[in-house]
């Protein structure tokens, strides 16, 4: 019960809420099935929040966990107090657990373990208690044995304070208070091991900030200097204070024997073992929050980026462009179907643009290609302005009425390559070569960015920063865990979807997926939903969380078309007779208008034995069938024209397309070929803690150019006009 508390609190939910979607999740439901179609049982909560749920839950769990294996073996060693159990139970973290149990935890031969071994730990007694009024070396003598390697009282004296040194380190309050105290007045400081090299982390030759304020992308950036070996990077910690607080702790009589002694040790316990354990437990405590931001960011791009419009019945031209091996184009049909590749050579060293030229006109022609999608990359600036040039003299011909209206896009080829060169690509593309799939893959990307892009790796996109620096079984998880809150919002076509589309439904694992498309090529399409349980290795249980994500145009069913899960089709079926239509009006599409006609959401619910929220859903997915939420989102902006960096002048105002957002700002596309950087003080009149709060991967935004630097090829963009 503690855990669902805590969960409440934490995510500002009620106690019911985290119950019941820790019990649903416990059941082995999916997020998106829960976040979908458990609304009445969680209340409404959205799939960010249950991800975020699910999260702390495994970290409570594990705390739990980790706090009961301390308690067994202190308790094993005959160690354990009421008191100490009450602390270790009482822990909200693992660090905290750690610096408990840190006394009993089995030890590696240490200075102090030797010493003990030595039977030094009497004498170590005796300067703890601070009673004596013998000189040292006189206490010491006594400890003096050559056959345990203690030959003089002053190595006795040496080997007690070994061990006074451990026993400080180990004391968890000390810990606690020292880790709280480095960093609340702690500063991260770096230098370079080299001054006058040129580095991307000039800026970090000579920093100094305090870790209350130290951002995220810095530590990051910290982080990637250092293992670069271009930084050297340390916390410098409030030192003299940590050391007159222990001194208060641990001095607590004057005793001109013992005094100096236990300030020697103190210092010595500090600097050797304290300091440079919370050094580490903080830099890495640092790096899993900023590296925590980072992925939401990257998620949150991610999101922007799948969630883009599909461009639909326009006969596409992708193009991947580059130099020596020449420009690949794939012509793809409406339907993402390759109809021609072939491979032109505009750019250096060839510059065979009038013959690339003819070659274009003729494709344009022949397929009634409208649109030209062209990747980012190498060569992209180059092949923009053939395009560009094309196209005004496609727009010169006198012939108006024949004349097609060609367009282009420039589209983040991010991943291209990878998916190009993939097991699935040459499956997908038996005969082609990378640079043929490559530009097919630019197209379909345009034409339906999510299909094309869930067969990309998601760490391989590219809208993040630093993302391979950073834990990549949390970021992979992350990221997974976007595309697939993606796809089930969207939902799939049972009879078009690839199995790279059908593995981030709810419920459908690898194996199913290619299950799906084997048996879908052996029995032809799917006419019902129930037809799934047909598959090999979908039972039951993965039909009811994948039922209501896919989608059958014209089967038995009209309603398999929608998002209305079978569960409810009673319902379904009882609320349309009740309102005096039929399953013909849904598949006919006459049911606009139909939320109108209900005046009593609460008292229809009791009637169809539904929740009223679930009611809510299916009235909605009536009136507009399988609408696709990416309808709401900006439309990619079409280009005829080309600017250069230099056409660019301060005050000038364009639109542009956001690419990568990050923490200090975003990067926006202006059709110049070099992204634009708005940073976060440039984005909104109002304060904003992070760029996400204005703008999001996908955006068409309005800007001014502030500055241009072609030398460093910089531009400086503000939102504020």
């Amino acid at each position: 019960m503690e855990i669902i508390t805590t969960l409440a609190k934490e995510l500002g939910i009620k106690k019911q809420q985290a119950d019941a979607a820790v019990k649903l999740i416990d059941e082995g439901n999916t997020i998106p099935f829960i976040a979908r179609y458990r609304k009445e049982a969680t209340g409404a909560l959205n799939d960010e929040t249950l991800r975020n749920l699910f999260d702390r839950l495994n970290y409570l769990r594990n705390l739990e966990e980790k706090k009961n294996q301390a308690l067994a073996s202190i308790e094993e060693q005959g160690k354990l107090t009421s008191e100490l159990r009450d602390q270790i139970l009482a822990a909200e973290t693992m660090v905290v657990v750690d610096d408990l149990y840190r006394p009993f935890r089995p030890k590696r031969r240490t200075r102090a373990t030797i010493a003990k071994e030595k039977g030094l730990e009497p004498l170590a007694n005796i300067i703890s208690l601070q009673m004596t009024d013998k000189p040292l070396e006189e206490e010491a003598r006594a400890f003096v044995d050559p056959e345990k390697g203690v030959n003089t009282a002053e190595e006795a004296v040496e080997g007690a304070k070994d061990i006074i040194a451990e026993y400080i380190s180990d004391e968890a309050d000390y810990r606690i208070r020292i880790r709280d105290l480095t960093m609340k007045k702690g500063r991260m400081v770096s230098t370079a091991k080299e001054k006058d090299m040129e580095s991307v982390y000039e800026m970090y030759y000579e920093f100094d900030e305090a870790l209350t304020k130290l951002a995220g992308h810095r530590i990051l950036a910290l982080n990637r200097g250092e293992a670069e070996k271009v930084l050297t990077v340390k916390i410098e910690a409030p030192e003299e204070e940590a050391l007159r607080y222990l001194e208060r702790k641990i001095i607590s009589r004057r005793n001109p024997v013992t005094e100096p002694v236990l300030k020697a040790v103190i210092a010595d316990s500090y600097k050797r073992l304290i300091a440079p354990a919370i050094e580490r437990e903080i830099r890495n405590a640092l790096t899993e929050k900023a590296e925590d931001g980072a992925i939401l960011v990257f998620g949150k791009n991610l999101e922007q980026l799948l969630m883009q419009p599909p461009v639909t019945n326009q006969t596409v031209l992708g193009w991947d462009p580059a130099f020596r091996t020449g420009c690949k184009l794939a012509v793809v049909d409406s339907t993402g179907k390759v109809l021609d590749t072939t491979v032109i050579f505009p750019t250096a060293p060839q510059n065979k643009v009038e013959e690339s030229k003819k070659v274009l006109k003729k494709l344009i022609s022949q397929y009634q290609i409208s649109l030209i999608s062209v990747g980012n990359g190498t060569a992209s600036r180059e092949s923009e302005m053939v395009i560009a040039d094309l196209l005004k003299e496609i727009s010169a011909d006198n012939d108006s009425a024949a004349r097609p209206n060609v367009q282009y896009v420039i589209v983040n080829e991010a991943g291209a390559s990878v998916y190009s060169a993939s097991k699935l690509a040459t499956e997908e593309f038996p005969n082609f070569d990378v640079g043929q799939r490559s530009a097919a893959s630019i197209a379909r990307r345009l034409q339906d960015p999510l299909a094309e892009l869930v067969k990309i790796d998601p760490k391989s996109i590219g809208v993040g920063q630093y993302q391979h620096d950073m834990n990549q079984k949390k970021l992979g998880e992350a990221l997974s865990g976007v595309v697939e809150d993606c796809v089930n919002k969207v939902g799939v076509d049972l009879n078009t979807a690839s199995a790279s589309l059908l593995e981030y439904i709810s419920g459908i694992s690898k194996a199913v997926a290619k299950n799906i498309v084997a048996y879908r090529e052996e029995n032809g399409r799917f006419t019902s939903r129930p037809q799934l349980l047909k598959v090999a290795k979908l039972g039951p249980k993965a039909y009811e969380q994948c039922a209501g994500f896919l989608r059958i145009a014209e089967g038995k069913n009209p309603l398999d078309a929608t998002s209305v899960h079978p569960e409810s089709y009673d319902a379904a079926k009882k609320l349309l007779e009740k309102l005096g239509f039929t399953m013909n009006d849904l598949k006919e599409g006459n049911l606009k208008g139909i939320s109108k006609k209900i005046s009593d959401y609460k008292q229809l619910a009791l009637e169809l034995e539904v929740g009223e929220l679930t009611l809510e859903d299916i009235v909605k997915e009536l009136e507009k069938p399988a609408r696709d939420p990416r309808e709401d989102m900006p439309r990619p902006i079409l280009r005829s024209d080309v600017l250069d960096m230099k056409d660019l002048t301060p005050g000038m105002i364009l639109k542009g397309t956001v690419r990568n957002v990050i923490d200090f700002g975003a990067f926006v596309d202006i059709g110049v070929h070099q992204d634009g950087l708005v940073h976060i003080s440039q984005m909104t009149e109002r304060f904003i803690k992070h760029p996400l709060e204005a703008v999001s991967v996908g955006d068409i935004v309005e800007v001014k150019v502030m500055s241009v630097d072609l030398k460093k090829q910089r531009i400086q963009l503000t939102m504020k006009l």
